[in-house]
C-alpha cells in the first residue's frame, strides 16, 4: 500500500451519546483509516466494516481485496474503515480514562450494541462529507453492522455485500460467546484493575472460538500429526499439531488484544437483532433499499449458510452466493479469489 494513499484519523465527538442500555457517554472517539480520495461527485465511497478483533486497516486483514491493483483499489475508490467502539485499536475503549473518575474504565466501560456502534459512525460519516456510499462490505460482526446501517439509513448505500453474517445472532453463536466469557471470568486476575486482567482466560477463550471459526475439514487438511519438535519423542510426550495450534492462537491474540474489549465485543455481537423495536426481522430487512449480494461460506459452523439464505429471501431483490470452502467461517477472510469473482460480476 502506497503510504500517500492511506491516512489515519481520530474522530472526536463532544456531544453526549446515549446508548441503548440507557447509559450515556459525555464524549467518544473513533479511530479510522481512509484510502484514496473522494471524487468530485462523491460517488466512489466504499465503507468496509471489520470483524470482532480486527482493526481499521483492511489492507492488512483483507490484503487480497484492498490495495493498489486489487478490487478495492485506492486509486479508484475512497475507502473508509472505522475501528468499532470498545475495541483496542484506537476507538473509545475500556482502557481509556473515565473523565468522571480520572481512572481507566476497565470493568465500568459501557457496552455498545451493534446498533449503538452504527449510530456512532453517522457523525463521522457527516464529518468526512460523505452523503452516499457506493459499496458497503463487511463479514461476520462487520456484516451485522452493515445490515444495521442499511436499515437505519436506507438511502445511504448503493450496493451492500454482507458476508458470513446474520439478521439476528443465534442461540448457538451466543452460547459460544457466553462460554468464552466464562473462561475470562474464571481467570483469577479478571477482577483486578489492570490492563492485563483476565488475559490468560482470554487466551483459552480465543482457542475455543477458533473451533467455531474453522471446520472439521480445516483441521483435517492443515493440522495432521505432531509438532516437528516432538514427533521423535515417546508417545506420551508428543504434542499434536492441532493442540499446538490452539495454544498458538490464544497466545497470538493475547499479545495484541485485551480481555475487557474481547468480553464486551462478544456481548455486543450477542445483542444483534435487526428486528428489535422494528416489528420483525422480515419487516426490518424489507426496508433495505440497496442492491444486495449476500455471501455465505459452505462450511461455516458459526454463521451457517441458512442464515445468509434468510437474509437473501427478505432483502428486496437480493442475490445469494455460497462460496465452497473448507476453511469454515474464516473463509470470508481467506477466499480472496472467489470473493473477487463474485464482486466483479455483481458490481461491474
Amino acid at each position: 500500500m502506497q503510504d500517500q494513499l492511506m491516512k489515519k484519523g481520530v474522530f472526536k465527538s463532544d456531544a453526549p451519546f446515549r446508548l441503548e442500555s440507557g447509559k450515556e457517554l459525555k464524549e467518544y472517539h473513533l479511530a479510522y483509516t481512509t484510502y484514496g480520495e473522494m471524487n468530485a461527485d462523491k460517488s466512489n465511497v466504499v465503507w468496509i466494516f471489520h470483524a470482532l478483533t480486527a482493526n481499521s486497516e483492511p489492507h492488512d486483514w483483507w490484503s487480497g481485496l484492498v490495495g493498489v491493483g486489487k478490487f478495492f483499489d485506492p486509486e479508484k475508490y475512497f475507502i473508509v474503515c472505522v475501528n468499532m467502539p470498545g475495541s483496542c485499536y484506537g476507538s473509545s475503549s475500556p482502557l481509556d480514562t473515565n473523565p468522571e473518575t480520572n481512572q481507566p474504565y476497565y470493568h465500568n466501560f459501557p457496552m455498545f450494541t451493534v446498533r449503538d456502534m452504527v449510530k456512532s459512525y453517522i457523525p463521522l460519516r457527516k464529518a468526512l462529507g460523505i452523503e452516499k456510499i457506493k459499496i458497503g462490505m463487511g463479514g461476520s460482526m462487520g456484516g451485522q453492522q452493515l445490515l444495521e446501517w442499511s436499515i437505519l439509513e436506507p438511502g445511504l448505500f448503493e450496493y451492500i455485500l454482507p458476508i458470513a453474517t446474520n439478521a439476528k445472532h443465534s442461540p448457538w453463536g451466543i452460547a459460544f460467546n457466553a462460554t468464552q466469557r466464562l473462561c475470562i471470568e474464571k481467570d483469577p486476575t479478571w477482577e483486578n484493575p489492570s490492563a492485563r486482567s483476565g488475559i490468560e482466560g482470554m487466551k483459552i477463550a480465543r482457542a475455543m472460538a477458533l473451533i467455531s471459526y474453522r471446520h472439521y475439514e480445516t483441521y483435517e487438511n492443515t493440522q495432521q500429526g505432531f509438532t516437528q519438535e516432538t514427533e521423535n519423542l515417546p508417545i506420551d510426550q508428543k504434542v499434536p499439531k492441532s493442540e499446538s495450534y490452539q495454544i498458538y492462537q490464544g497466545e497470538k491474540l493475547g499479545n495484541r488484544f485485551n480481555a475487557f474489549s474481547y468480553y464486551l465485543l462478544g456481548k455486543a455481537m450477542d445483542t444483534h437483532d435487526l428486528g428489535r423495536s422494528r416489528e420483525s426481522l422480515e419487516k426490518a430487512l424489507s426496508a433495505i433499499k440497496a442492491k444486495a449480494m449476500v455471501i455465505g461460506i459452505s462450511s461455516d459452523l458459526l454463521f451457517p449458510p441458512e442464515e445468509q439464505a434468510f437474509l437473501a429471501r427478505h432483502i428486496p431483490n437480493a442475490r445469494l452466493e455460497i462460496i465452497d470452502s473448507f476453511y469454515g467461517h474464516d473463509g470470508f477472510l481467506l477466499e480472496f479469489e472467489k470473493m473477487e469473482t463474485i464482486l466483479r460480476a455483481f458490481i461491474e
